[in-house]
């Protein structure tokens, strides 16, 4: 068997094996998961896969191709968590088999197997395949988009041989064009401004080289309009620009103000990008400084990548909403830049110092403190409470009845266990054995610490929610969130599609002449609120921070 194909059938396996058992053994998490995955459900409800909804009204915050992926599962496997969240695993396995290749394409096959197994072991690359959020695919289509678009410029400028790049230049930038496209349909034309951006860059550190011609540019971008003009216009002819102008103002919103909260400080997401990437941030952090590459063509893509890092790190750092999936573009480059310092460190090109010893130790002391301390905290609960927040919620939050039985510890004991080894091992210069151990049992971390821990979080954070709206699921009735946004009143009571226009108004549902009953669901940050004033809405229990009342229909 051909050595690409057996591997990236391995990496199929792996991939399979990993990211798509127990994707529904937790519900969807509020706002992102819900909402989404709201979203692929009224397609189905409504049979309409042309228009994005949210509570069965239009939805202008994002293109519809997530959502077809999610509603075609939905269609498959029914309504629930695995189908909403099995688009991204197998968005996971495409990335692992298009990083070897790509890898083995650049450097040869070992940099591949490192590659792919960097992202695989890395925190938030890897959660992002077991998750229902829209951007393991949004990032991946950019990431494809531009180096297809390198490979043209390439090719173009013989930078490398035809045996590395065998398409034409034309060949490579409609692959890399159409592929962009459906970026563009799956979070909006950011995705070609990212592109841009890098573009401009390279260009400008290029002394204005025209790596590629303006026809040629012209020709990527005709092509990344194909597939993205096909819906949007689609949804202008059929409805008018309501969703390009709502969409605009939602995106400058999102720019301008820390929308939703959702703020942070300037250096956020380098933070993010240290502790969430870890362990791959720990050795990309080495090939920002120069480093002995071979061959022109690979020393050309490492400039792009650290082009493409920082267009993506400054543009989301000006970004006034801060947002922790914002910056998930950069870890492509970023786990890029760390296979380069692991085949140097292989290679005995570098050292393995004691910068690479202390960001091992400190971030990976974080990891193992955090998964052994919670459950040894969990057993002193009124310790963690004086602690935490003292802001009602909170507070009730932590008083939810979670099952803490010791086992927990595993994840932070494995996790102790591989990062002593791995040290050992690159101190001793067994750097093959050293990187398996490392990012593999890193791989198996996380997939411990999702079984150990993200159902009691989820127990903590937001069941009393959403038992409370699954108790809805088949009862003509309306249940509303008062005074807080959650897509549980929707998903979780599998809401059906709104027959009565009133069921928009709020005050209709507080003080108007209903057509059935009322469920409501407020948090405990306001003691007393219009829910507790009106005379026929009564109050039907609390528990952990959420509190429930009933308006009854009067015929």
């Amino acid at each position: 068997m051909n050595q690409k194909l057996f591997y990236s059938l391995l990496f199929t396996a792996v991939g399979i094996l990993l990211f798509i058992p127990f994707l529904g053994g937790v519900r969807l998490f509020d706002w992102d998961e819900i909402n989404f995955a709201e979203c692929s459900r009224e397609m189905v409800v409504l049979g309409d896969y042309v228009r994005v909804h949210i509570d069965f009204k239009p939805f202008y915050e994002k293109p519809p191709f997530f959502f077809w992926c999610q509603s075609l599962m939905m269609n498959i496997f029914g309504t629930n968590e695995f189908a909403a969240r099995l688009p991204n695993a197998i968005c996971g396995i495409i990335s692992l088999v298009y990083l070897y290749n790509l890898g083995a394409k650049l450097h040869g096959h070992r940099f591949g197997l490192i590659w792919a197994l960097t992202y695989l072991g890395s925190v938030t690359p890897h959660l992002y395949f077991r998750s229902g959020i829209i951007d393991p695919f949004f990032n991946l289509f950019i990431f494809i988009g531009l180096v297809n678009l390198i490979f043209a410029s390439w090719k173009r400028e013989g930078t490398a041989s035809s045996t590395l790049i065998p398409r034409s230049v034309w060949g490579y930038l409609f692959v890399g064009g159409f592929i962009l496209g459906m970026g563009i349909n799956t979070k909006g034309p950011v995705a070609y401004l990212i592109v841009c951006l890098t573009l401009g860059v390279y260009w400008v550190l290029s002394r204005f080289r025209w790596f590629i011609t303006p026809v040629q540019f012209l020709f990527y971008s005709v092509s990344a309009t194909l597939i993205s003009v096909a819906w949007y216009g689609l949804e202008t002819f059929l409805q008018g620009p309501i969703f390009i102008t709502e969409f605009i103002k939602y995106n400058f919103r999102l720019f301008s103000t820390p929308d939703a909260g959702h703020s942070g400080f300037l250096g956020y997401h380098f933070v993010i990008l240290l502790v969430g990437c870890f362990p791959a941030s720990i050795f990309a952090l080495r090939a920002f400084a120069p480093l002995m590459i071979e061959r022109n063509y690979q020393r050309e893509f490492r400039k792009w990548m650290l082009i493409l890092f920082w267009v993506v790190l400054i543009l989301f750092s000006i970004v006034q909403s801060k947002i922790v999936h914002y910056s998930s573009m950069c870890y492509f480059p970023l786990t890029y830049m760390a296979t380069l310092t692991l085949t140097q460190l292989e290679a005995n090109k570098i050292r393995f110092n004691n910068w690479f010893r202390a960001g091992l130790i400190g971030i990976g002391g974080v990891y193992v403190l955090a998964t052994i301390g919670l459950p040894i905290l969990a057993h002193r609960m009124d310790l963690v409470k004086s602690f935490a927040d003292q802001d009602a919620f909170t507070q009730a939050n932590l008083d939810a009845k979670i099952n803490w039985t010791g086992w927990e510890v595993i994840p932070g004991v494995w996790l102790f266990i591989v990062l002593t080894l791995s040290l050992i091992w690159f101190s001793q210069r067994q750097t093959e054995r050293a990187i398996v151990a490392l990012f593999g049992g890193m791989a198996v971390f996380i997939t411990l610490t999702l079984w150990f821990f993200i159902g009691r979080i989820e127990g903590i954070s937001q069941d009393a929610a959403m038992r409370f709206f699954e108790k809805a699921q088949g009862q003509d009735v309306y249940v509303k969130s008062y005074g807080y946004r959650s897509y549980g009143p929707f998903f979780y009571t599998q809401k059906p599609a709104v027959t009565n226009p009133k069921y928009y108004d709020e005050n209709w549902l507080l003080r108007g002449k209903i057509d059935k009953d009322v469920w409501f669901i407020k948090k405990n940050v306001e003691t007393h609120t219009v829910l507790d004033s009106l005379p026929d809405i009564q109050k039907t229990g609390e528990e952990n921070g959420f509190v429930f009342y009933l308006r009854r229909h009067q015929p």
